[in-house]
């Protein structure tokens, strides 16, 4: 069984509370992530994701230079423990409507699951099954 751990985004990317949307987005697209979990000291306190952006924020008309994410974040951050299966994450992402979960170990967080960490994991796992069942292996190279 797959743990959660294993296909974790390591080191997270997090952005400060009072961060504008506008740099928030311009942080987003440099780390090419679709969330940044927000900190307030040292503590993690919400999320922001390019859905909130473009719901919370774009779409309304707010002024996304002054806006900041703190009011637009989601709050409190949906976790999962590490050491859960990726299907219990799947389970719970699709529960809950969200698409980002924070990963903890010992009720710190570590890291994030996507929805595109779930898809690459099934997508390697389908592969591997499909080659197991028809019978195909990795080409041997000749030591000649």
């Amino acid at each position: 069984m797959s743990t959660v751990a294993q296909i974790t985004t390591k080191r997270p990317k997090s952005i400060g509370h009072k961060t504008s949307i506008a740099s928030a987005a311009k942080a987003m697209r440099q780390a090419r992530v679709g969330s940044l979990l927000v900190k307030k000291g040292k503590r993690f306190i919400g999320v922001v994701t390019d859905t909130d952006i473009v719901r919370r924020a774009v779409a309304t008309g707010k002024p996304l230079g002054k806006l900041t994410v703190e009011k637009i974040m989601t709050t409190p951050i949906c976790t999962i423990e590490g050491n859960q299966s990726v299907d219990d994450a799947q389970d719970m992402m699709a529960d809950l409507g969200v698409r980002h979960l924070g990963v903890t170990k010992n009720g710190e967080i570590t890291g994030v699951v996507s929805v595109r960490d779930l898809l690459s994991f099934y997508k390697r796992y389908a592969q591997s099954k499909i080659s197991q069942e028809m019978g195909y292996s990795e080409p041997k190279i000749s030591q000649d």
